[in-house]
């Protein structure tokens, strides 16, 4: 598994627990994320010494360049997982996502909606559809509490980042104080934009309480605002429906069929003063599978 998330390697964390859930489907599972802890040498001598049957690419950008080499040289399956809604990409990786996706053995994508954007690529290998594993128990049926200071509030989660618009939650908390709402927001993330971030809320009742684990903040959220543009999938969307939270979203990801409230960007000010002042709560519509469930088809997907 060519990865680059770290915290496959942190003892404790989600991405860790749901690890041992794979490795526990598969004869050997060694996992190396690239390029923040390992070099590509080093994966290139571990294929060459372990010919392995599969390697399984995070993306199909430069991760997914990496396998498909590996492929090449020592004759693996490769099978590429799409984390991210190709339209959003720059035209680069929309090109080397079109050239490694027609000579993957397998593809993964986290929605229908970006399973629909590979179909129209011409791929002949076959697509599975399957998204990473969400544990709901820590969210379910979780105490509502109140904020401190604020009468109502608005739960944004996400890094920091251009892709994720986290400006343009800003001018939705504008908005709807503006229609008479008294709100606040939590920005729960961190990222590059951190900086403007505050300088642009100066003024406006918001926390940057930088990354935590959601619950407690769900706990206290009357609603959660998603302003990304792209989502292959939305946890985050999952998670807060799942704690009971109403979510209001663009139309991303499983953001509809998970029973978020959708709203056009223009709109989604006016959709968050309505959840407010209607006191809606939020229900998760998908039936998500079981951990053994959902790593019996992890496994199918990889070949």
């Amino acid at each position: 598994m060519i990865s680059g998330d770290k915290n496959l390697l942190k003892t404790g964390a989600e991405a860790r627990e749901r690890l041992a859930i794979q490795t526990a489907v598969v004869e050997q599972l060694d996992v190396f994320v690239w390029p923040q802890v390992h070099s590509a040498w080093e994966i290139i001598r571990a294929a060459r010494k372990n010919h392995y049957d599969v390697v399984t690419t995070q993306d199909p950008f430069w991760r997914g360049l990496l396998g498909w080499k590996i492929k090449s040289w020592f004759g693996a399956k490769l099978n590429i997982q799409v984390h991210a809604d190709l339209r959003g990409q720059s035209l680069v990786k929309r090109v080397l996502a079109r050239f490694l996706l027609r000579r993957a053995d397998s593809i993964r994508p986290q929605s229908e909606r970006v399973a629909d954007e590979i179909r129209k690529l011409g791929v002949k290998a076959p697509i599975n559809i399957l998204p990473v594993f969400i544990s709901l128990a820590r969210v379910t049926g979780v105490s509502r509490t109140h904020h401190q200071r604020f009468a109502k509030t608005i739960l944004w989660i996400g890094r920091f980042e251009s892709e994720k618009n986290p400006l343009d939650a800003l001018t939705v908390l504008q908005a709807v104080r503006e229609q008479g709402v008294d709100a606040g927001m939590i920005m729960l993330g961190s990222g590059s934009l951190e900086g403007r971030l505050k300088r642009v809320s100066s003024g406006l009742p918001v926390e940057f309480p930088g990354w935590q684990e959601p619950v407690s903040y769900l706990a206290m959220a009357d609603v959660v605002l998603s302003t990304s543009p792209y989502e292959s999938y939305g946890a985050s969307i999952v998670e807060a429906l799942a704690a009971g939270v109403p979510v209001v979203s663009r139309d991303v990801g499983v953001a509809r069929e998970a029973g978020a409230i959708i709203a056009d960007r223009n709109q989604l000010a006016s959709k968050v003063v309505e959840v407010l002042k209607e006191e809606i709560r939020g229900t998760l519509r998908l039936n998500l599978p079981s951990a053994e469930e959902w790593a019996k088809q992890w496994r199918e997907s990889l070949v």
